[in-house]
């Protein structure tokens, strides 16, 4: 019943984050007034939240109650791509989380800030990237890139 649970977990971890950083992609201008900057900084805080819980949930599951041994994700090449694919989404949003948080914090609500054009072409490459992980998911659940 835990590995139910925590599966669960890490599949809505992944909606959220997916559902998350669209929103930022969506809701992203050249400029924008502090007030819209907040709105995106409140959906960056939950993305955050989910890709904490999502390595939590995805590391109990490969070492303490996934129905599969350690081993089987350990020795697996498309594990290692997958996960190195969410390490390099993870550093893409450390600038503009930093951004967002800085600018949203401080002056008038209907200042108008101009988004750098690396903000809104990071937060576009991390959503590239994410596409690329349901497949590892979908090709390392059939066993393919195991070397063990």
């Amino acid at each position: 019943m835990l590995e139910i649970l925590v599966r669960y977990l890490h599949f809505l971890c992944v909606f959220t984050i997916v559902a998350t950083l669209a929103g930022e992609y969506i809701l992203l201008k050249k400029s924008l007034n502090r007030s819209e900057i907040r709105r995106i900084m409140i959906l960056d805080q939950l993305y955050g939240l989910a890709a904490v819980l999502l390595l939590g949930a995805g590391f109990t599951l490969w070492m303490l109650v996934g129905s599969k041994p350690a081993q089987f994700y350990t020795y697996n090449a498309i594990f290692w791509v997958k996960l190195s694919l969410f390490t390099t989404v993870g550093l893409f949003s450390i600038y503009p989380t930093i951004f967002f948080a800085k600018e949203g914090k401080k002056g008038l609500p209907e200042a108008e800030i101009e988004i750098p054009t690396l903000v809104r072409n990071l937060v576009k490459w991390e959503l590239i990237l994410l596409i690329f992980i349901p497949l590892c998911a979908s090709l390392m659940a059939r066993g393919i890139g195991y070397f063990g």
